[in-house]
């Protein structure tokens, strides 16, 4: 029986050969985007599935309410971890992870050879008791036990070590704290699968420096920095520890909070939420939001659906040819059912073939995809079987819901009727077919819409006034004490070069994650009404480097110690006008250290130093005189011509830094890199609209060629009593454009609500325009006229004999 439905099948395609290509070809591109967007899915969705016991596993999280702010944090204070270990007899273990506070960059020396490594963490001896990872090199059961122990990624060891052992071996770790020397107690790799803890290595908490600061750290309320995590016991309930959380936190820092006018809640945050939760501050990574992965999945179904509808159409639009066959079949004596299975195993077949196109050409565009996705997606195809998984259902659901219709629509024809030339009257299915070319352009027009409407908010933000000035800027960090103790002198080298403008020394720049913060508060007020306001260290340079604009009172001054700027949304907060705020003095209290202050010398236009996300929120800058304690060099320059202008700052770097690699980035790069994942949908949607657009264009082309075909007797005859070909064209083309019409008008509202909702997540969206959909609505006619002519004018300079001969 098989073999017959496979003869008959390929005797079919070899014979009507346009129809077989487009419908082969349309299934193995919807299959190919298809499959990768769920592969990509699925391994955003896979992050932390590798550890043991993942479902014991939660992350510690805090929720905080400020006068006139609130926070959801991804980190919780440094005490609470060992603390609730010690209260509540439902967590088995803990362990926390601290990045390096103020140092972002860490150069590891090992004999002659220096290498910057980032994402470097303080961890708990406990870390591997609750994370699994695969070790090629020590045992994780004691290699952070050891005071001055690290744990390297296998790529860190490759980079510093070539291809000798590293275990056992001693590094230098030199930063802003000073020097280290660190024994390498292991070497892992993500073999087992991936971690939301992007990490290059490890470093045991007992080993001084930030670690140090950690293990003696007794503050509740505040100092909420750290990556805390917990392992239940399997028969404990998180729902209902979690209700313990209030009375615990009341109990270790209700009076602190009370003094600050601070509300403080805990969550414990299941492992497996981590990565695909993104409304939190201060992550350790970069999480995917679920909506975007939601999204993408929605795009891979729509672009499918598309290819299923071509089959669709054309296997309905094409019933004709195959009327007698169905006939002549029933008259033999073959049933509806055997039928059904004819054409369903067709369509198996054809889904069958689309996937085997798709293979190779996935394992071609992979790299094209990667780039678009910003992952790192690898097809084992022989040793995951949850891809074979995937692709057996891809064959069967695609084979089904593409072959479902016409298998039910050609079986259904009566022998007699069919057999004498009459079943159009028996099931019509230009209906059918006109319904599916508008789901299809919808579907279509709905994608172009989110383009446009994706791009206009990125341009939006790329344009945006910012309140500072983000062109031709330079920023340098130093990372060690040796490379800070030369700040001054490399500042002096570059004030030399002639294009550059302004140089500025500050503890952070703009883009990046602010980590201090302080409650502040004017004359006659208290801590219980404090504002908290993120700010940062600068000298006297920083706001004219940046551009920021002084609304009232005045810029830094050289030892200008004790004075500060505050941002127009903090003066406001503060009950202050920005006139009334200058030369005021605003206090802060921490115990157990004294009431301290510092005097506003003038307030500073709004800027958005965050992402354009997140609205302005209460900001200072401190003035510092000290230079040690600035980490980050902005420099500004007015030439275009970069390779010179670094060609000299490369010269006097290593004139002062001979040991020291020379790094820096574009401010505007930087700023840019916040809406990575606005970029890379845009870049995803735009790749795939495209491929949704082709392979609706495809089975139009199709349709066209067969309304051309069934309609040639009577151009033939037009023809021949004089109708032009414009007058042919547009006869052939009237009933395709009414339909691209009708599916503008349904797809405008469901565009606009999803676009709606998407631009929720700014602060600051764009406005959607009536003029984006009408750009859209045009580019799908323009589409579906481009298509749809081709084959309108080939039927109308076609020779009229020829048609009136064979018609």
């Amino acid at each position: 029986m098989l073999k017959n439905y496979f003869k008959t099948t390929l005797r079919f395609l070899l014979k009507n050969k346009t129809y077989s290509f487009i419908n082969i070809i349309g299934l193995a591109l919807g299959t190919l985007c298809c499959i990768y967007i769920l592969l990509f899915v699925v391994d955003q969705f896979s992050y932390d599935k590798h550890h043991r016991d993942v479902k014991d596993i939660y992350r510690v999280v805090t929720s905080i309410q400020l006068p006139g702010q609130s926070f959801e944090n991804a980190t919780a204070s440094p005490p609470i971890a060992p603390t609730m270990k010690k209260d509540f007899p439902e967590i088995l273990q803990y362990t926390r992870v601290v990045p390096g506070l103020a140092v972002s960059k860490h150069l590891m020396k090992y004999k002659e050879k220096s290498i910057y490594v980032d994402e470097a963490y303080y961890v708990d001896s406990t870390f591997f008791e609750i994370f699994s990872y695969h070790f090629d090199g020590g045992n994780p059961a004691t290699a952070l036990k050891e005071p001055n122990s690290i744990v390297l990624t296998k790529t860190t060891a490759e980079r510093l070590f070539g291809k000798e052992d590293p275990t056992g071996k001693t590094v230098t770790m030199d930063n802003s704290y000073g020097k280290k020397d660190l024994r390498i107690t292991g070497v892992v790799d993500e073999s087992l699968g991936r971690s939301h803890i992007k990490a290059n290595m490890f470093i045991t908490m007992n080993s001084g420096q930030v670690g140090e600061f950690v293990l003696h750290n007794d503050e509740f309320a505040g100092n909420n920095f750290t990556y805390t995590y917990v392992k239940l016991r399997p028969d404990a309930n998180a729902k209902a520890l979690e209700k313990k959380f209030p009375a615990f936190i009341s109990k270790y820092a209700g009076e602190r909070m009370k003094s600050w006018g601070m509300t403080k809640q805990l969550h414990l945050q299941p492992l497996l939420d981590v990565h695909t939760t993104t409304n939190r501050q201060a992550e350790i990574g970069k999480p995917v939001s679920k909506t975007f992965l939601n999204i993408l999945i929605l795009i891979a179904v729509m672009i499918q659906v598309i290819a299923c509808i071509n089959f669709m159409n054309l296997a309905t639009a094409r019933a004709s040819k195959r009327a007698k066959e169905v006939g002549v079949r029933k008259v033999i004596g073959a049933g509806r059912d055997s039928l059904m299975k004819q054409f369903l195993a067709e369509s198996l077949f054809l889904s069958l073939i689309g996937i085997m196109i798709a293979l190779p050409l996935l394992i071609l565009c992979l790299p094209f995809f990667n780039q678009i996705t910003q992952a790192d997606i690898q097809l084992t195809l022989f040793r995951d079987y949850r891809l074979w998984l995937l692709l057996s259902g891809l064959v069967l659901i695609t084979g089904l819901l593409a072959g479902s219709y016409p298998a039910f629509y050609l079986s259904a024809f009566q022998a007699i009727k069919v057999i004498k030339g009459n079943f159009t009257s028996q099931v019509s299915a230009a209906g059918i077919r006109r319904s599916l070319v508008v789901f299809q352009f919808v579907l279509s027009i709905i994608l172009i819409t989110s383009i446009i409407v994706i791009y206009s908010q990125l341009r939006f933000i790329q344009n945006r006034d910012l309140g500072f000035d983000k062109k031709q800027k330079l920023v340098f960090t130093f990372y060690t004490n040796e490379s800070q103790a030369k700040m001054t002198a490399i500042e002096n080298d570059f004030r030399q070069i002639s294009a550059v403008k302004n140089i500025s020394l500050a503890n952070s720049y703009m883009s990046q994650f602010v980590m201090r913060d302080h409650g502040v508060y004017p004359p006659g007020g208290s801590m219980e009404t404090a504002i908290d306001a993120q700010n940062m260290s600068t000298d006297e340079f920083f706001v004219k480097t940046n551009g920021i604009k002084i609304l009232t009172g005045r810029d830094f001054h050289q030892n200008d110690t004790g004075w500060c700027l505050i941002n127009e949304t903090l003066c406001k907060m503060l009950g202050l006008t920005p006139e009334k705020a200058v030369g005021i003095p605003l206090y802060t209290e921490f115990k157990p250290n004294p009431v301290t202050h510092v005097m506003v010398a003038g307030v500073m236009k709004d800027f958005n130093y965050n992402s354009l996300h997140m609205a302005v929120k209460p900001f200072m800058l401190f003035y510092q005189n000290d230079k040690t304690e600035f980490s980050h060099m902005i420099v500004s320059v007015n030439s275009d011509n970069y390779k010179s202008v670094l060609s000299k700052m490369e010269s006097a770097w290593k004139k002062n830094l001979p040991a020291t690699p020379f790094e820096y980035v574009f401010l505007d790069e930087a700023v840019q890199k916040q809406y990575e994942t606005e970029i890379t949908l845009g870049n995803i949607i735009n790749s795939f609209t495209l491929m949704a657009i082709i392979i609706s264009s495809l089975g139009l082309f199709g349709l066209a060629s067969f309304s051309a075909e069934q309609r040639s007797k009577e151009i033939g005859i037009r023809k021949v009593l004089g109708a032009s070909v414009s007058g042919i064209v547009r006869l052939l083309s009237k009933d395709f454009l009414r339909l691209i019409a009708v599916s503008f008008v349904i797809a405008t509202p469901i565009a606009w609500w999803a676009m709606h909702r998407w631009l929720q997540g700014f602060a600051y969206p764009v406005s959607v325009k009536w003029w984006m959909f009408a750009l859209s609505g045009i580019i799908a006619l323009l589409i579906a006229m481009v298509t749809v002519s081709f084959q309108s004018i080939r039927a109308a300079v076609a020779n009229p004999t020829r048609s009136l001969k064979t018609g």
